[in-house]
C-alpha cells in the first residue's frame, strides 16, 4: 500500500479499492427549536434527507437527532435540537448547504443555529456501511478536535450496553479538556452516537485511553459484541460559530 498527498495537504492511503475518498471538509449544522416549531423540524427530518443529500458534492450526510448523551434512551432526546451532518467532496460544499432551500427551510422554524467545520485526521469503522471520512493518515494538528462515535447496537444486547453507558458518560462530562459534547441520532433506539469538541487531541486521547470507566466499556465491547457496525473518527475543528441552548460556541482557536 502507497501513500500519496492530495492537492489540499492531506495523506490517504492508496491502494485499496475498498476505500472512500477523505472528503475536503465535513460540515455540522446543529438547529434550535422552540414550541411549535417542534413540529416542523420532525417535518424537515423526513423531508430534507433527499435534498442534502443529493447536493453538489455532498458525499455523505445523516439528519440527525440529538441528545444528552447521557443514557442513550429515549430520556436522553432533545427535542429541541436537531442536527445536519454533511461531507463535501469541495471547500465551497458547507455554503453551497448554506443558500440551499434545506438550510433555509431550518432557519425559518430555529430560533439559534450552530455550525462546525471540520477535517478529518483518523477514522476506522463504517456507518451504514459507508465510510464517510475515508481514511486519512494522521497529521499533526495543534488546535481543537472532534470526536464522532457512531453505532448500530445489536438488539440482543440493548439492556447490557444500557447498564454499561451511566458510568462512561457521567466520566465524560467531568473531564478535563472537554469544550462541547451532545449524542446523536438516526433513531429513538440502536443507532447511537456523540459529537464530542475537545481543547487538544491529548485531551481526548487522555479520556480514551487513561479514564477507568472508558477503558472498562473497551473491554466490555469486545466481550459481549454490544454493535453489529462501529465508527470513531477524529476530526480538526477549523471552524465553530454560532449558538447552541443559549450559549455561544466558545473554542480556541487552532
Amino acid at each position: 500500500m502507497s501513500e500519496q498527498q492530495t492537492s489540499r495537504g492531506y495523506h490517504v492511503r492508496d491502494g485499496d479499492q475498498a476505500r472512500e475518498p477523505v472528503p475536503a471538509v465535513v460540515s455540522l449544522h446543529v438547529y434550535g427549536v422552540q414550541g411549535r416549531a417542534i413540529g416542523s423540524a420532525l417535518v424537515h427530518m423526513g423531508l430534507d434527507r433527499g435534498r442534502v443529500r443529493r447536493m453538489e458534492g455532498a458525499t455523505f450526510a445523516k439528519l440527525l437527532g440529538t441528545g444528552s448523551g447521557r443514557t442513550f434512551t429515549m430520556g436522553d432526546a432533545d427535542l429541541g435540537h436537531w442536527a445536519v451532518l454533511a461531507c463535501w467532496a469541495d471547500e465551497g460544499g458547507p455554503a453551497r448547504y448554506e443558500q440551499s432551500p434545506a438550510h433555509a427551510s431550518w432557519t425559518r422554524v430555529a430560533h439559534e443555529d450552530a455550525r462546525f467545520l471540520l477535517r478529518p485526521l483518523a477514522s476506522r469503522g463504517t456507518w451504514a456501511g459507508r465510510q464517510p471520512f475515508g481514511d486519512p493518515l494522521p497529521h499533526r494538528w495543534d488546535g481543537p478536535v472532534a470526536a464522532i462515535t457512531r453505532a448500530r447496537i445489536r438488539p440482543s444486547q440493548w439492556r447490557t450496553f444500557w447498564s454499561a453507558v451511566p458510568p462512561v458518560s457521567t466520566d465524560l462530562h467531568d473531564v478535563d479538556g472537554l469544550l462541547f459534547s451532545m449524542g446523536i441520532g438516526e433513531a429513538p433506539v440502536g443507532l447511537q452516537g456523540t459529537f464530542s469538541a475537545w481543547s487538544s487531541g491529548r485531551a481526548i486521547t487522555e479520556f480514551a485511553q487513561r479514564r477507568t470507566p472508558h477503558l472498562e466499556a473497551v473491554r466490555r465491547t469486545h466481550e459481549t459484541g454490544w454493535y453489529s457496525e462501529e465508527l470513531f473518527a477524529r476530526l480538526a475543528i477549523v471552524d465553530a460559530r454560532g449558538t447552541y441552548a443559549g450559549e455561544p460556541l466558545a473554542l480556541p482557536s487552532a
